[in-house]
C-alpha cells in the first residue's frame, strides 16, 4: 500500500467536518477586525452610504446587507465589463444597489427587484437621497412573478442575485436568459457557514443552494467558480459566473 492509499484526509464523523463552534467565535474577531483595516484604507467613509444603513437600521430592516468592502467589490465587478444595464435580484433597503448604480457606465440603469413593500420604501428613499433614483428603477413583487417580464429590457451586462436561496437556481436560471455572452452574474451567500456540505442539511435555503450548484455543474453556457468569504458578516461566499455563450 503507498503512502496516499494509507493516508486518509476525509473526516470520519460530521463533527470533525464542522470547525467548532469556539473556534468560529475567535475568528469571527478577527475576520471583523480585518474587514476594518480594509474598509479603513480602501473603502473612504462616505456619508450617503452611512445613512443608507443607519435609515435601514431605524426602519427594522435585518441586517443582512453586504459589508462596505463586499458592495465596492460588487461596484468594481461591474465597472470591470463596462456595464450599462444591471439587474439587481433582492434589493433589501438599497445598499448594494447604491454601489451597483455607481458603477454604471453613462446612460446606465440598474433594474433592481425587492418582493417586501417596506423593504422597497426604504430603498425608494435611500436612492433618492444618493441622487440616483434616475439611475435606478425599482420593481415590486416577486422576482419570479417579474422575471418573465424583463425579456425585452436586456440582455443586462451585470446580474446581482441576492434573495433567497431557496430559490437560487431559479434566479439563476432566469439571469443566464437575460444575459449575453460576457454578462457577469454574482451569487452571494453561497456557502451558509459551511452547510453546503451537509448533504442531510433539509433546509430549504441549504438545499435551494445545492440545487443552484447542481445546475451550473451541468450547464455548458457558463463558467463559474464560488470563493468562501469570512468577515464581519461571517462565513459565506460569492458564486461569480461568466456567461460564455450567446442566448
Amino acid at each position: 500500500m503507498g503512502l496516499v492509499e494509507r493516508l486518509d484526509f476525509r473526516p470520519n464523523s460530521k463533527q470533525e467536518a464542522r470547525p467548532k463552534q469556539r473556534q468560529d467565535k475567535k475568528g469571527h474577531r478577527k475576520w471583523a477586525e480585518i474587514d476594518r483595516y480594509i474598509v479603513d484604507r480602501l473603502v473612504p467613509s462616505d456619508p450617503v452610504l452611512d445613512a443608507a444603513l443607519r435609515t435601514s437600521q431605524a426602519a427594522g430592516l435585518p441586517p443582512i446587507n453586504v459589508s462596505s468592502n463586499q458592495g465596492k467589490l460588487l461596484m468594481v465587478l461591474a465597472q470591470a465589463v463596462g456595464a450599462r444595464a444591471i439587474l439587481e435580484i433582492g434589493t433589501l433597503g438599497g445598499f448594494s444597489t447604491i454601489w451597483l448604480a455607481r458603477a454604471l457606465t453613462p446612460g446606465g440603469r440598474v433594474i433592481t427587484l425587492e418582493a417586501n413593500p417596506m423593504h422597497a420604501k426604504i430603498a425608494r428613499a435611500n436612492v433618492a437621497h444618493a441622487g440616483l433614483a434616475d439611475r435606478v428603477d425599482m420593481r415590486l413583487g416577486k422576482a419570479l412573478d417579474s422575471l418573465p417580464t424583463l425579456a425585452g429590457e436586456g440582455p443586462f451586462d451585470f446580474i446581482y442575485i441576492d434573495a433567497d436561496q431557496e430559490n437560487a437556481a431559479n434566479y439563476f436560471q432566469w439571469a443566464v436568459k437575460l444575459s449575453r455572452r460576457g454578462s457577469l452574474i454574482v451569487t452571494d451567500n453561497v456557502i451558509r457557514h459551511g452547510s453546503i456540505i451537509d448533504a442531510e442539511n433539509c433546509k430549504p435555503a441549504v438545499q435551494g443552494l445545492r440545487r443552484l450548484y447542481d445546475l451550473v455543474a451541468a450547464e455548458p453556457k457558463v463558467s463559474m467558480t464560488a470563493l468562501q468569504t469570512v468577515g464581519s458578516k461571517g462565513h459565506d461566499g460569492f458564486a461569480i459566473a461568466v456567461v460564455t455563450a450567446d442566448q
